[in-house]
């Protein structure tokens, strides 16, 4: 058989809030119901979403909610959700709930790119690309495992003191032989860690490391994403 169709059904406070979000991010409303139990269901060209409304007492941050989805190009759907994020609120989410994560390789996922949405209702909405991203020649360097490992722990468990703590101790350990391009992507996450801890002095430092590198004209057009996040998180924190 082929050509099936699996549509996550999630958790969360409010139906309303789902719509509010989900439509920032390009989804349509295609059900929508209040009795006898709250229900609504999104859907964004061949992606659908269902969400049932929980009673009061339910907590978005102690939320289990989650799926998969793979998708062909997880750079091109991120753009379009963050853009859908900038025209709502004039900047990304990236911290709290709701928020979304940047695609990033996966190690722990067959070295697939992936990001996340945390949604309203706590669920952590995983997309994955479908092919995975080929294997960099500086990804056995000592820093970049160390991000790479910083990566799971952030943004595949929510841990993002522990991946802080990864970071922290590589950057201190290889800040005069690692390139830098190495040390930009690895600054951007720390900054991006930072946001999420609300600790924006840290965020700001790292920040101010990234803006200090000495790039080249190839590595600046390599790296174009990591720089556009470091443009983001300025935002964030009004710099």
């Amino acid at each position: 058989m082929a050509n099936e169709i699996a549509i996550p059904l999630l958790p969360c406070r409010s139906i309303d809030e789902m719509v509010d979000f989900y439509t920032m991010l390009g989804f349509r409303r295609i059900y929508y119901q209040v009795r006898p139990n709250p229900y609504v269901l999104l859907k964004r060209e061949d992606l659908q979403l269902g969400f049932f409304g929980m009673p009061e007492a339910f907590k978005p941050e102690d939320s289990y909610g989650t799926c998969v989805i793979v998708v062909p190009d997880t750079g091109e759907l991120f753009e379009a959700f963050a853009a859908g994020m900038r025209a709502a609120h004039g900047k990304l989410l990236v911290s709290g709930i709701p928020r979304m994560t940047r695609p990033r390789r996966r190690k722990n996922d067959g070295n697939h790119s992936g990001f996340a949405v945390i949604d309203p209702g706590g669920n952590w909405i995983r997309f994955m690309a479908a092919r995975p991203l080929p294997e960099k020649e500086e990804a056995t360097s000592r820093l970049t495992t160390s991000l790479n490992r910083a990566v799971v722990m952030g943004d595949s468990h929510g841990n993002h003191e522990r991946a802080a703590e990864i970071l922290d101790g590589a950057l201190q350990r290889d800040k005069d032989t690692a390139s830098a391009a190495e040390l930009l992507e690895a600054l951007v996450y720390r900054a991006e860690l930072a946001v999420r801890a609300k600790d924006h002095a840290a965020a700001g430092h790292a920040l101010a490391r990234a803006r200090a590198l000495s790039l080249t004209e190839a590595e600046r057009e390599q790296l174009a994403q990591s720089l556009a996040a470091i443009d983001d998180l300025e935002a964030v924190l009004g710099l």
